[in-house]
């Protein structure tokens, strides 16, 4: 302990703390605590001494100032303050600063709206992307959210905006007939089928064959198309996959139905399949030696095909197709909102699957320039495999195609309505999702953020953040990296994508 000495520099009074040697009886203890006591009495007595306080003013609390910081010359203002240089390394910059925002994905692509975290611009284009940000591997996006949070109206805006960048836009089932008035506003076009209504599509048209193939080439791969076609309608009535003999039953009266109608200078029709299959003797005949009984074999594939032609989809697909593809037309939609509306989605899969086919013409035109295909309400189409193998192999082909899938659906557990673990269907599901560099998050029920985090491997601060995003406003995953994004709407686009329009 010291004290202040008149021309010495003045030190700070101190008191070490108290040590007693171990075996010190009780008594000598209780004298030295004393002795310590009093020596920091007499400190903090020196101490005031020298700066000249009060013990009064020792013991006041510290005052509290107003936010704009303490009045006066001691405010520490106009750079009095100085605090020592504090260094680290970036990695543990990032942890010390957590209010770092995310740098954002470049300048280059459509305007979505405002990241939330970084009080910037969001702009996302997956082509641009793609080859430039780590882990990007492919274009195609899943969209997830429940009803009434905006994920229908960013989907749209995807499509309108990117029009705007020399983009074209399909919509191979438009459930809910929300699509016509953006196919209208764009010039684009809109097929509504159904029961009464005056479009048609023939599924088996044969695509222009492009300028790099050959004739017979083409002519084997239409084919190959037709049998797919036929195949996944089957399968989607039927409920199961095809037994060996039904595949060569479809062969054989494709074959045939495809010379008479060229000798006749039409395209075939499923009605000519279908009758086809429901002629024994003509199968037999056509397949000569290896026919056996083909024709008994062919009897649920005849059935199958019959709801296509006289059932409750007859004169939609049988018949010739009322609209010629255009595929520089900017937007394409095919309405179905006329089917499914009883709770059986088969005669909506079957139409889809049609469509499909009849669009897979511009889709695998190696020439038709960068595209968007848009599949809403696809948590419809999850108890399907047939379609699910198409959907896949779009996905698989997306970047040699120069094509962007957008699948909609509301909950992630919809991907596991697709079947039971280890069955076929759930293993496309989930192939898809895998297959999704970007997944979008509107937000989910409390019951499904389980499951969503599961699913998209989501952090603890990213399943925290979903339960609580509001309307417009969605977690974007971009190859790993996170972002809270609000979507911003045009008052034009706003009127057009309005789907609470009834309600109001």
């Amino acid at each position: 302990m010291s004290r202040h000495r008149p021309g010495r520099r003045a030190r700070r009074a101190s008191a070490s703390p108290l040590f007693t040697p171990h075996g010190t009886d009780r008594t000598s203890r209780r004298a030295a605590r004393k002795q310590l006591a009093e020596a920091r009495a007499k400190a903090q007595a020196a101490a005031l001494e020298t700066t000249g306080t009060t013990a009064a003013e020792a013991e006041m609390p510290a005052p509290l100032y107003p936010p704009a910081g303490r009045p006066g010359p001691a405010s520490a203002r106009g750079n009095r303050l100085r605090l020592p240089a504090h260094r680290m390394t970036t990695a543990t910059a990032s942890g010390a600063y957590p209010f770092l925002a995310e740098g954002g994905l470049g300048a280059e692509g459509i305007y979505i709206g405002r990241d939330v975290h970084a009080e910037g611009s969001f702009v996302f284009d997956p082509f641009a992307l793609y080859g430039k940000v780590e882990g990007f591997t492919n274009p195609n996006i899943l969209l997830a959210g429940v009803i009434g949070q905006g994920k229908s109206a960013l989907a749209k805006s995807f499509a309108l905006r990117s029009v705007a960048f020399g983009y074209r836009v399909y919509v191979p089932c438009d459930p809910k007939g929300e699509w016509t008035p953006v196919a209208a506003a764009l010039g684009g076009t809109s097929i509504a089928l159904g029961p009464g209504l005056p479009g048609r599509l023939n599924p088996l048209d044969a695509a222009p064959k492009p300028p790099s193939i050959s004739e017979a080439d083409w002519a084997g791969e239409v084919r190959k198309r037709r049998l797919l076609l036929l195949g996944s309608l089957a399968r989607t009535v039927l409920g199961r996959d095809l037994l060996p003999m039904e595949h060569t039953a479809l062969d054989i009266a494709l074959d045939g139905v495809v010379r008479a109608a060229t000798a006749a200078g039409r395209p075939p029709f499923l009605g000519d399949i279908a009758h086809t299959l429901a002629q024994p003797h003509l199968l037999d005949a056509a397949a000569g030696t290896v026919s056996g009984h083909l024709g008994d074999a062919a009897r649920d594939l005849s059935h199958a095909l019959r709801r296509l032609v006289h059932g409750d989809l007859a004169g939609m697909f049988d018949a010739p197709s009322t609209v010629a593809f255009d595929p520089t037309s900017p937007m394409l939609s095919i309405d179905l909102s006329r089917l499914g509306g009883s709770g059986d989605d088969t005669a909506l899969v079957l139409a889809m699957t049609c469509a499909s086919a009849w669009m897979e013409a511009a889709l695998t035109d190696p020439d038709g320039g960068r595209r968007w295909i848009v599949y809403d309400e696809a948590w419809r189409l999850m108890r399907h495999p047939g379609l699910l193998q198409r959907m896949q192999a779009q996905w698989k082909l997306s970047r040699g195609l120069g094509i962007a899938n957008l699948m909609v659906i509301h909950r992630l557990s919809d991907l596991l309505t697709a079947g039971d673990a280890g069955s076929q269907g759930r293993a496309l599901a989930e192939g898809l999702l895998a297959d999704c560099s970007t997944r979008i998050i509107y937000r989910q029920e409390t019951d499904q953020i389980q499951a969503a985090a599961t699913l998209l491997g989501l952090t603890t601060v990213e399943t925290e953040a979903i339960s609580h995003l509001t309307r417009g406003r969605g977690l974007w995953r971009v190859a790993g990296r996170s972002f809270v994004v609000q979507h911003l709407l045009h008052p034009t686009e706003q009127a057009l994508f309005d789907t609470d329009a009834r309600m109001h």
